[in-house]
């Protein structure tokens, strides 16, 4: 990923266009895509249904660009899956900003889902680094 493609979020409009023109296009019946954004509710209110906790004013946010194209390599050997294509942000991100963004194309809609599942919950449980900013009181 050159440094222009971290700052700048990806188009899916374009992704897509690039995707139905990748010559492993015919193989695919669907195309899903996942955008991760960041929330203003904490992880552990959400998660684990803490109360109390301030509001996110915003996350600080690395990856290991190694883990994750390992992520994505394993996705192309699912099931019926064809296509996959991630990216990621990277610093300082406030709410509404954009985490990531991962598109999967492949044969039927149980195989796609499956992998846009199994690729986002890698990535998110061995791959990121999130570190929550609380509004203050």
């Amino acid at each position: 990923m050159s440094e222009l493609d971290e700052v700048r979020e990806p188009s899916m409009d374009q992704w897509l266009a690039e995707a139905k023109a990748d010559p492993k296009a015919a193989a695919c019946g669907m195309f899903l895509t996942h955008n991760g954004v960041v929330r203003i509710t904490p992880k552990a209110q959400v998660r684990e249904g803490a109360q109390g906790l301030p509001a996110v004013a915003a996350i600080d946010f690395s990856y290991d660009a190694t883990g994750v194209d390992n992520a994505v390599a394993q996705a192309l050997t699912m099931p019926g899956i064809s296509y996959v294509r991630v990216w990621l942000a990277e610093g300082r991100l406030h709410v509404g900003d954009s985490i990531m963004y991962v598109l999967v194309g492949g044969d039927i809609r149980p195989h796609v889902i499956d992998c846009l599942q199994e690729l986002v919950g890698t990535i998110k449980s061995t791959c990121v680094t999130e570190t929550e900013i609380y509004e203050q009181d």
